[in-house]
């Protein structure tokens, strides 16, 4: 049974084994895959990884477009005993050196046309294997798996071994390798599958990288668990999404998916009256996007709050108010605190810093002792990094990151808050606010605009719509307009880049 081995694939394998016949999967090229299929399709996959030596606990390095192959190899790790290590598709070759070392995979996949060059890399960081798997789920991974057995076992685990190994995307210091065990992954799943109501007669349009825990163990384990189908499709792009959503029942997202199909003028609520929820996060949404989406759709969207570390942490309840600007109460299990920088609870509805406690948070960095204890207090909590308030509601608000909080003169600017006044003003799409180094007051608040079409708002103009509704030492010192903010592939804001690019301007 399911229950005697910890092994998250079991788990699965157990939902897989009493609907097999059942599609799990659709293509846009109307390619079909049933739960029967992922079951026998990654134990060919289990089977061969097996047959090349690669042992449980050892890490698997995968670099590869979004296919049902890759979906397979994800499972066959995790049925396997192994690692699973995604990694990003855009990183680059220096990036690449730098998590091949600190991970020491014993087996990287990668895309046919990056075989060459991963081949130099893994040999210099001592890899075994390297194994490609092409945008067509070709390749010499899939070549192997064939005729391999369709019925391998499941590796047994105990509760706390390794799952996966994540690298946090934090905008100072090297990577840090998120060690998420086979526990942390079920807890989290099984909860959000409650929370969230999912059932097998839900299909998941699934548009989302699965480089990220966001695609990766949020959507796809909400889908496999509770015996879901998905539309699987490549990448996001607002056109298909809308095409597919009368089939779908839930749409996992960033905020960008839904100001993108805000612009979608065939996007209305009768190209909804199928789906009954729409889940936002990974980045903060906008209550304007709220309030415009739930106005055009009829739906109210469910902002949830996780990170790299913990998965989910809290989410807006599905049924019940859904509050804008908040990330919800903590989910079942999950207990969440805000504190001061000695560690001291502060009152309710006061800013600090936001710690977590609960069987979704990681175990720790991967080979990082002492980073791992000076993230965890005491009694058990993860510093998150997130500066967050709770209201009399229990409901989470999250201010901004600490590292992006703005010291100035003295006092701490929270960047979030400025940027929810600037995104209000006329003419103004969106914003970024960063510190940037001041002769003067040791930082000073910069605003980084983007304009809405047709608008030419200026520096003069913006800081002016301000200073009614901000302290003066929250006023930007600078506001700069640009024809767009940096993002990574999961369309958060780079404000590690806007303050790079900037942190010559006052000197």
């Amino acid at each position: 049974m399911a229950s005697d081995n910890p092994n998250l694939y079991a788990h699965f394998q157990a939902v897989f084994r009493s609907r097999a016949e059942r599609e799990a999967l659709r293509t846009p090229d109307e390619t079909s895959l049933s739960f029967g299929d992922l079951d026998a399709g990654s134990a060919r996959v289990a089977s061969y990884l097996r047959s090349l030596g690669i042992a449980p606990g050892q890490r698997v390095s995968v670099q590869v477009e979004k296919t049902p192959e890759s979906l397979l190899l994800y499972l066959a790790c995790l049925r396997a005993g192994l690692v699973y290590h995604p990694l990003n598709t855009g990183y680059t070759a220096d990036e690449l050196r730098y998590f091949l070392g600190n991970a020491e995979p014993a087996l990287v996949v990668c895309d046919p046309a990056a075989e060459a060059s991963m081949r130099e890399l893994a040999a210099a960081a001592g890899v075994a294997h390297v194994l490609t798997l092409d945008a067509a789920g070709r390749g010499s991974l899939s070549d192997g798996a064939r005729g391999r057995d369709p019925d391998a076992g499941v590796t047994a685990v105990a509760a706390d071994d390794l799952a996966a190994l994540l690298y946090s995307s934090g905008t100072t210091g090297v990577p840090k390798g998120v060690m998420l065990s086979h526990a942390n992954l079920l807890s989290n799943t099984r909860t959000l599958v409650q929370a969230w109501g999912f059932t097998d007669r839900d299909r998941l349009l699934h548009a989302l990288p699965i480089f990220h825990v966001h695609g990766l163990f949020v959507a796809i384990g909400c889908a496999l668990l509770s015996g879901a189908s998905m539309r699987w499709l490549p990448r996001f792009a607002a056109a298909d999404v809308l095409r597919y959503l009368p089939e779908c029942t839930v749409l996992m997202g960033v905020p960008t998916f839904y100001t993108r199909l805000l612009v979608e003028p065939g996007f209305d609520s009768g190209s909804c009256a199928n789906m009954r929820l729409f889940v936002s996060g990974s980045a903060p949404l906008l209550p304007e996007t709220f309030a415009e989406f739930e106005a055009r759709s009829g739906h109210r969207i469910l902002e949830r709050y996780g990170m790299t570390e913990t998965n989910m942490n809290a989410s807006n309840p599905l049924e019940g108010e859904r509050k804008p600007g908040t990330v919800g109460p903590p989910l079942p299990g999950v207990e969440l605190r805000v504190v001061d920088d000695a560690g001291e609870l502060l009152p309710q509805g006061e800013i600090g810093n936001l710690q977590v406690r609960g069987p979704n948070v990681f175990r720790g960095y991967w080979r990082m002792p002492e980073k791992t204890a000076e993230d965890f207090t005491a009694d058990g909590y993860f510093n998150t990094g997130d500066k967050a308030s709770i209201d009399a509601d229990g409901y989470v608000a999250i201010v901004g990151r600490s590292k992006d909080m703005v010291i100035t003169g003295g006092l701490n600017v929270y960047p979030k808050e400025v940027e929810l006044v600037i995104d209000r003003l006329p003419g103004v799409r969106e914003s970024a606010v960063i510190g940037a180094p001041h002769p003067d007051f040791g930082e000073a608040v910069v605003a980084v605009v983007v304009p809405a079409p047709g608008a030419r708002p200026d520096e003069a103009s913006i800081i002016a719509g301000l200073k009614n509704s901000l302290a003066a030492f929250k006023l930007p010192k600078r506001v700069l307009v640009v024809d767009e903010l940096p993002r990574n592939t999961m369309a958060k804001v780079q404000k590690n880049l806007l303050r790079d690019r900037y942190r010559d301007l006052f000197r």
